[in-house]
């Protein structure tokens, strides 16, 4: 029998969808520094990012059926569970003084925490990430600052396009612009090398 550690990410989430504790170990052993970090990006507290990472895993635990097994993609659902949770819990945490928040019910989390794949999504799982991370990085840093900047709103801290243009006082086809551009210019650095 094959020991846990040595199980692709996809086989880890089937043994989970049948409740299989120790393959969520397992998965949070080996995904865990990496969510961390991403969460930590969005929320800055260690704290905070620490209890977001658990509702992860609890999430994981709980939604597994959600994932598509046909994407095969679960390194892609992780980052945008974890980006998604993060952002939300930002969202929450903007709207405490102005309108109340959407109440946290299953509903909602399926709608806007639970990530929905492309099938035409490449696959992709954590070792592959981390080998492409400095290329990833190093087209992100020959982007101009502002354009960092939209992408920053828009992924790391979860601002709407209409929000962006309200932040930045500029109008929305501008915005959407940039972001198209920003977009398109990281692409083309991923691509050149």
């Amino acid at each position: 029998m094959k020991t846990y550690s040595i199980l692709t990410d996809l086989e880890l989430f089937r043994k989970i969808s049948a409740y299989d504790s120790r393959a969520l170990e397992t998965l949070y052993d080996r995904y865990s520094p990496v969510l961390f970090t991403l969460i930590k990006r969005i929320v800055v507290e260690e704290d905070l990012a620490e209890e977001i990472l658990t509702e992860v895993f609890a999430i994981v635990w709980r939604r597994v059926g959600q994932f598509n097994f046909s994407t095969g993609n679960v390194y892609a659902w992780l980052i945008l569970l974890s980006r998604n949770k993060a952002v939300d819990f930002l969202k929450r945490h903007r709207t405490k003084g102005a309108a109340a928040a959407e109440e946290y019910t299953e509903e909602y989390e399926n709608t806007f925490i639970i990530p929905r794949l492309s099938q035409g999504i490449d696959q992709l799982d954590l070792e592959s990430a981390l080998n492409v991370k400095s290329n990833v990085e190093a087209a992100l840093n020959k982007l101009t600052d502002a354009q960092k900047y939209v992408i920053s709103l828009a992924f790391y801290e979860g601002y709407t396009q209409a929000s962006i243009a309200e932040k930045l006082n500029i109008p929305l086809p501008t915005v959407k612009s940039k972001i198209q551009i920003a977009l398109g210019n990281l692409r083309d650095n991923l691509i050149k090398g």
